[in-house]
Formats: structure tokens, sequence, C-alpha cells
């Protein structure tokens, strides 16, 4: 799926660079004829030069991996947009990745899937548009040329039928996104209130349904003229490439492109707000009242843009975090507070946001944000909490480019602010505590704020005092609201605009990448603990994993959720530090580190800067070895779990997969139990029996794996006490039979009032990782549901029915367990519909599987391994695959001998073998008023309801 940036806010500095890529500031362009200049030379070098016809271009060169990220970023987001014609910007995210005059049928998606991209993605925010994908070096030219068609050459193919397609389809991602999602409402309202009528950021990104409905193929094609123009876009490569080359590529394909009408410069417009204003809402999907406090802020580029972003993180972000320390520690009201700072082109804002605990006043949490914003303003700022601030920052920007995607979407963000990332980071490191005090008043300190209160259903005492009801358009289920589309009248031939060469003619392949697998090393502890690594010098980061066996298999399954609750536990502090105390440890380290609990293991994740990996890895032995046990921190932790389960009762996709858990594994099974357990077993859970877990956890079932710029020794060394102070021992992992598929496919339904949509999980149980067919069935399965855009699913139900905005299927990676699953989320009103297309497809799947299928399913996969290797994350990935699964060393060349060597027949054997759909468990999870008797047209009886069985299992 494509996930559009609809600027949900990220608190810390750590994550500036990705929090703000949403913004853009238009700054003079280079005139054509200047030199290439550097930019960001510390940070991203590159180099930028800009056509006869304004487009600007940025290389940047990376030849750690054979692979290139292309970015084509738009100066348009939604701030570009008017009343009554809002979702425009939006709308063509989405246009731009069907057809185009030149690619035909299918436009990028298709190619892609061909050349072994990634997956052409896209976002869009406020004030800019970008559409990026990374592929083999081979594939430069082809990919030029198809952005070159979107700029140029693409509009004619926009007919009635495409938008009115596409307009299903967007609509169906609001209603996944906002309409069927707890508080999905909440920033819409918040954006209608803190900016005055008008103002270009007081309406959401992705519109309203009203107005995509309204929305005229004049109305398109009109916005797409006025701001899809050379002059109005900066077009990025970054990755293993030519640069003269590529130039030339550039501009024999972009060249010709015709200059458009300037835009108008844009200039802040800050919200200006006389007074507070208090909304309440009570939402469908709410389980726990929820407030957010929302100043208005800066723009981006302002003076105080790194003060305030600063302020925040300050405030909320760790234990001793004032906030944080008063309302989670000291009144119990929430697990959590979060704060975030957003600067955008024209203006900013800044918010405080508590999920409280079931039945709490909000009136109370407000109090208690009060209380601790004086106290912050009594204490001042931390000296050291300032300082870790920045060094978490130092991290969190290097960890956003470590691949040659992020640093190309970064390079289009900053070209369009006009900054860099090291000024960034720099403003982040001239930030005092004097800066933070004046920020404090100037923008939070008795100024006006927009409070929302959303709260469950009968629960509006909850809401704050003096609030009045906000206004949210809840769509309402009506059968045959919307028009079926034609999926075949959206493939008529477009006009081809004139070109100076025929573009109709793809380029050809480049010399074939030459894919080198990074060289791994291998070693063990004394105490048998196996240790590998794979040596990886883009950033000074390391990123490490100890992976222990066990996870919800050591769970009782009459009292679960120990495995979790032991986890979370371990993260609460040592022996030796409070966990505050431990927090900040990390931070000053510029190290994050997680301990969680899996279905099949227990897993300590972490990233640290390089040069602080032996002190990182000692604080990880002192939480392993010296536990804090502390009883105040486990009643803490209890709430906490005992509210995140109300939460999943308010998501309809953790809905589904309880009920399929449920039904599919059966009573008597452990997986079959909410890995958080239920609020009666944590209730009941003791110190001594997360006492008697972590005493399984054994190094002769444990794997350490590291990825990152450090090498094999300095690793071993840091690793001395691992080996020494970690005792063998013999354990025992439970293991449970494999559930049996059903005799005959049943439906189950939850009823959930009112959704905008129905969730679907389909599945059985299925193949283990480790089963010989286990990759075999993933390249069966490509063509299916796991090739994205490239799968048949996706383009019958979204693109050919617009009934979902995703769908995908696939089998699920356990070591011990598994199944296949088909799942989506699809408009109420076509359920059934939907349910049946989904279910025919899989079905007829064998039968219709094609040597064309096999053609774009072998070219897929066997070019993706260019990719394979390129992040940290995909290293890591492989050292897992083989530490926790088995595979041997060389797997990913046998896979690859598998993709080339698979025939039409074996994969349709495969198909048929592996995927009954007479044998299935169909979850619906949806408004049974309106759609459970109308799936019995499926022809699995009537609808059995879970509702009850579920409430019982998780009591």
């Amino acid at each position: 799926m494509r996930p559009s940036l609809l600027l949900a806010g990220t608190a810390g500095l750590a994550f500036l660079l990705s929090a703000q890529a949403a913004s853009a500031r238009e700054v003079p362009a280079t005139p054509p004829e200047a030199p290439v200049a550097a930019q960001g030379a510390q940070l991203i070098p590159a180099q930028t030069f800009e056509l006869e016809n304004g487009l600007r271009v940025i290389f940047h060169i990376d030849r750690s991996d054979p692979v290139t990220a292309v970015v084509l970023a738009a100066r348009v987001g939604s701030a570009r947009e008017e009343p009554g014609r809002t979702g425009f910007a939006h709308l063509f995210e989405h246009l731009f990745f069907l057809n185009s005059e030149n690619l035909g049928p299918g436009g990028l998606d298709r190619m892609s899937a061909r050349i072994g991209g990634s997956g052409a993605n896209g976002s869009t925010s406020f004030d800019l548009t970008d559409y990026l994908q990374t592929v083999p070096n081979d594939a430069l030219e082809k990919m030029i040329w198809a952005e070159a068609d979107k700029l140029g050459y693409f509009i004619n193919t926009v007919t009635d039928p495409v938008l009115a397609k596409e307009k299903q389809v967007v609509k169906n991602e609001k209603r996944q996104s906002v309409d069927n999602q707890p508080y999905g409402h909440a920033f819409g309202v918040t954006l209608e209130n803190l900016f005055p009528e008008g103002h270009p950021y007081s309406w959401p990104v992705i519109g309203s349904l009203a107005d995509l409905d309204a929305a005229t193929l004049e109305d398109v094609q009109a916005f797409y003229r006025r701001w899809y123009t050379p002059n109005n876009s900066t077009l990025v490569i970054a990755g293993d490439f030519d640069p003269d080359q590529a130039r030339a590529w550039v501009e024999k394909y972009f060249g010709e492109i015709p200059r458009g009408e300037e835009a108008p410069v844009v200039r802040p417009q800050p919200a200006s707000l006389p007074e507070t204003r208090r909304l309440m809402h009570e939402d469908n999907f709410a389980r726990l009242p929820r407030l957010s406090m929302t100043w208005p802020g800066v723009e981006r580029g302002h003076p105080d843009e790194a003060a305030l972003d600063t302020l925040l993180t300050l405030l909320t972000d760790g234990r001793d975090a004032p906030l944080t320390k008063l309302l989670v520690e000291e009144a119990r009201l929430t697990d959590s507070v979060g704060g975030f700072s957003m600067a955008q082109q024209v203006a900013g804002m800044a918010q405080l946001q508590v999920t409280a605990f079931d039945g709490t006043d909000l009136d109370l949490v407000h109090q208690r944000l009060n209380e601790g914003l004086a106290r912050f303003e009594r204490d001042g700022v931390d000296a050291a909490a300032l300082e870790r601030v920045k060094t978490q920052a130092e991290a969190g920007f290097y960890g956003g480019l470590g691949s040659v995607l992020g640093k190309g979407a970064a390079l289009a963000r900053y070209d369009l602010y006009g900054t860099t990332a090291d000024a960034d980071l720099a403003a982040i490191r001239a930030v005092t505590a004097d800066d933070v005090m004046r920020v404090y008043a100037t923008y939070l300190k008795g100024k006006p704020f927009v409070a929302t209160s959303f709260v469950p259903k009968g629960q509006t005492e909850l809401a704050l005092e003096g609030s009045e009801v906000a206004r949210v358009v809840i769509e309402p289920i009506v059968q045959g609201a919307e028009a079926a589309v034609d999926p075949n009248a959206a493939q008529e031939t477009a006009n081809r605009s004139p070109s100076a060469f025929d573009r109709t003619i793809e380029p050809p392949s480049g010399p074939a990448p030459v894919v080198t697998p990074p060289a791994i090393w291998n070693a063990a502890l004394p105490n048998g603990v196996e240790v590998s690594g794979i040596r990886n010098d883009e950033v000074p980061l390391v990123t490490f994993q100890l992976s222990v066996d066990g996870g919800q298999l050591l769970d009782d399954p009459a009292e679960p959720g120990a495995a979790n609750l032991l986890a979370a536990l371990m993260n609460r502090g040592t022996a030796r530090k409070t966990p505050a105390e431990l927090e900040n440890a990390f931070k000053a380290l510029g190290a994050t580190v997680n301990v969680s609990s899996g279905e099949e293991r227990f897993l300590i994740s972490g990233t640290t800067l390089s040069r602080n990996f032996g002190a990182t890895i000692d604080l990880v032995e002192e939480m392993l070895f010296e536990p804090r046990w502390d009883a105040t921190e486990l009643e803490l932790l209890k709430s906490s779990v005992v509210a995140q389960l109300a939460a999943q009762k308010s998501q309809p996709t953790q809905i589904a997969e309880r009920v399929y858990d449920v039904v599919a594994y059966g009573d008597d099974h452990i997986l079959s139990r909410n890995r958080l357990g239920t609020p009666t077993s944590v209730e009941s859970l003791t110190m001594d029996d997360l006492k008697t877990m972590l005493q399984r956890w054994s190094p002769s079932n444990a794997r350490f794996r590291v990825v990152g710029d450090i090498d094999q020794t300095s690793v071993t060394n840091a690793l001395t006490d691992l080996g020494a102070r970690w005792e063998n021992r013999s354990v025992e992992i439970p293991s449970y039979a494999p559930p049996r598929p059903p005799e005959r496919s049943q439906v189950v339904f939850y009823d959930l009032p009112g959704a905008a949509q129905s969730v679907f999980v389909f599945g059985s149980p299925s193949l283990t990782r480790a089963d010989e067919d286990y990759y075999p069935g993933v390249v069966m399965n490509y063509r299916l549901g796991g090739g994205g855009f490239a799968s048949r699913l996706t383009q019958q139900l979204r693109e050919g029915a617009g009934y979902t905005y995703g769908v995908n299927s696939g089998f699920q990676s356990r070591e011990t367990l598994g199944d296949y699953a088909l799942r989506s989320s699809v408009r109420s009103n076509v359920t059934p519909e939907a349910a049946t297309l989904a279910r025919d497809i899989m079905r007829d799947y064998g039968a219709t599987f094609t040597p064309e299928d096999l053609d774009v399913t072998r070219s897929a996969l066997s070019r993706s391994r260019a990719r394979a290797f390129e992040s940290a994350g995909a290293k890591l990935g492989v050292l897992e695959a083989i530490g926790d699964y088995g595979l041997p060393v060389d797997y990913l060349s046998h896979e690859a001998e598998v993709v080339q060597s698979m025939t039409v027949e074996q994969i349709q054997a495969l198909a048929d073998r592996l995927i009954d759909t007479d044998a299935m468990v169909y979850v619906v999870v949806g408004d049974a008023a309106s759609q459970e008797a109308r799936l019995e047209a499926l022809g699995y009886g009537e609808p059995i309801r879970i509702n009850d069985r579920l409430e019982a299992a998780d009591r």
C-alpha cells in the first residue's frame, strides 16, 4: 500500500528529519548556467543543477550497493487546494501510479515488478508530494523515462472512468485511516479549529469525501496543469550510477517538457488563535478517553523551530520528563504522554496528547498537565537532559540516512526547504536552556490552545468541561451508494502528446548489476551464545539483537501474558538504575534499546552510535543480569498492559487478528491466547512468575547478531561479560501440535456497529519458515497477493473494482507454526461482493496461472536481489533467517535457484495444495446490522457471531 503522509507528528528531535520531511520552503532557483554545486557536504554529499525548463536535479553517489533511488518531488500539497476542492494533491499521488501515455496500462506499477523495483510509493503533505522507488542500477534509464512521463505525458490518460475508480480507492483509504480508526477524526477537528476558515492548513491532507465526489475531470486536469510542472519540481537520483550518463538521460527525457506558470511565493501564515477552543466527540471506536492540546507553532525555518521541538521533547520524552513523571508515575492517569512540534511551510503547531486509563476524567488530566508545566517552569531545563536530546538527535539523523532511498527523499525535501540536514543538526546543537525557556513562555505559557476530548460512546462526562460538540462527518452505510466502476473502460488508449522522439519505446536495461553478498562473520561465546555479524560502514551506527528462544511459547495457557510482562519489566530499570536513570544512560550514548516478547522468542534489540557500542552492551548486560524487580514498576506496568488491551478492542484490524487466532488455533493452543494476556491474568501474575520465566532464558537457545560500523574483534570484546556471566542451563521450549485446517469453510463475524469498513482475515494453518516448500510457496504467492501492485488481488479488488485501499496474502514466517492468509479492509457496503471476489481469485489462481505470470515473478524476485542487502535492517534479516530459523548461510543463493527453476506446473500444483478456499476460516469484522446476513451469499452457511466467544477468551 502507499501510505499518505497525513501529518501525524513524531515527538523527539531524534526524528526531526523524518517527522518534518513533509514541509518545504520555496527558494530562488539556481540559474541554468550555474556550475554544479555541493549540497549537504557532511551528511549527504550531493550535486545540484537545473534544466532550462526549471527542473532542479540532485545527484548523490553511493557505491555500497548496485541500486539507485529515484525521487520526483513536486511543490504541491493540500495547501495548494481551495475550500470545496480538497484532496486533489493526494488524489494525484494515486493517479500518477496508474497509466501514462507511453508506459501504457499498468504504468509504473507494472514496470516496477518487471525491473525488480521496491514498488513505487509516494506521500502527500500540506506542502509537497513525492514519488519514490529504489531499483537495480541497470534500470535507471527506465525510471528516468517513466518519471518524465508523469510530469509531461500523463494527463491525457485520466478519463472519467479512471477518475471514478481512483476516487473509490482514495475514499477507501480515508475510511481505513480515519473513519474506521479510534481518534481518527481528531487531527481534522484540530486543524479546523486551530486555523481560520480558508487557511491552507484548515483541512486534512486527504480532503473530504464530499469534495472528492464533486471533483470533475476538468477540475483535476486544471490542477495538474497548474502545479505539476518542471519548474515546480525536483528530481533526485541517489545510489550507484554514472552521473554524466544520468545527466544526459535527464536532459533527454525531461528537457523538452515545457516550463509552466511560475508558482506564487509562499509566505508564512501563522495561526492566530484569539481564545482557547474546547471540542469533544463521542468516538465509535475509542475505548479510552484521549485529550489533545494544540498551540500555534512556527513555520519551517523559523529561528525558534529547533528550540520549540526541543521543548516538546524535554517535556514528554522519558520517565523523568516533567509531564511523564507527573501523569504516569505520580498520578497514574496514563501509561505515556506524547508531544510534538510540527513546522510546515507556512505555519506550525505544538501538541501535547494523553490517552488516559479507562474511566479517567479528562479534566483531571488537564489539571495534571498544567501542574507539570508549572513544575517545568519552576525547575527549568536540566543541562544533562538537553545534552541527551542533542546526542539522540545525532543518532536519529544517521538512522534516517541508512539507505539510498532515505537519503534521496531527504535531499528532495531539503531542496524544497532551502536547507540541509547539516544545518538542521547544527540548529539543534545550538539550542540553549535559555532558548527552551524563551519558547515555552512565547508559545505555550498562558497561550490559547485547541483542546479535543475524544471519549468512548456514552461517556461524555469524561470530556473536558466546557467542550462543545465537534463537527465530525460520519458516513452512513448505504447499499449501492457508489456506482460500480468499469475497469475495462479505465484502459482506454490515451492520445499521446508530441515529442521530439518516440517515447513509446522503453529504454534498454544497462549492464546487469553485480550483487555481492556481504561477508558474514561468525563466532561463539564460551557459554554457547552464537554470534554473527556484517560490517557496514555507511553511517556511524550499529544495530544489534539478542534473540532468545521462548517468548509466548513459555506462557501458561491458563494464565497468559507473563512473557510480555517480563520483557516490558526488563525495560524499566536495573538493580543499580531507576527506570529514568537507565533511559538517560542510553540516551547519553545515542542508543535506543528495547526488550520485547514475540510468539516464539524474546528479543533485546538496539541501535547505538558506533563509538558507544561497548558502553551500550554494558547496559544491556546490566538489564539481563541485574533486573530491578521493582514492585511499584510492576503495578504501573500492569495498568499499562490493561490499557493496551482496551486499546486493542478499538482497532478493527487487531480485533480481526484476535478472532482469527481464537478460531484457527482452538481453545487449547497457546497462540489462541492474547500475547498481552487478559486483564484477569495480568493482575494475577506475580514477580515470582516473572523471575521463574527469566530463568528459562539460556545461552544455548540464544543468538547475538550485529550489523554496522564495527569489526568482529570489537564486538566479541564487548560481549566478554555476556559469555562469562550468563550461565548455561538446559531449557525445554514447549511444543504445540500444528492445528488442522477446518474441514469446511465457515464465516466468523465480529459485530462492530457503524463500522465504515469491514476487515477480512481469510486463512488456515500452513507452512513454517523452515519447511522446504516455504520459499517455493512465497514464489507461488507473488502474483496472487505478495507482489504489491503486481498482485492479482490488488489489481482486481483495488484497481479494478475500487473495493479497497489495500489487500495482500502470504505465509506468516514462524519457526514452529505457520499459516497462510489474505488480509484486507473493504468498504462496508460491498462486504459480500469483495469477499466473494477475493475468494474466487484465490480459488482460481492455480488453474489460471500463466507463463506470463511466471515471467513477471522471475523477473521481480530475481532482479530485486540487488536490493537484498541495501539497508542495515535487510542485513540483520539475513542473519536472523540463518540464526533463528536454521537456514543455510547460502540460503539466498538457493532461493535464487528456486526462482529460476520453478515451472508453471509446479506453481499450479503448489497453489492447489496450499490454498484450499473451502477449508479456510473467513473472519469478518464489521457492521452486522447491514452486512452479516448478506455474507450467506459466500456459500458457507449462516455466519457465526463471535463477539461473546472473544469476550470470554479475553476476559
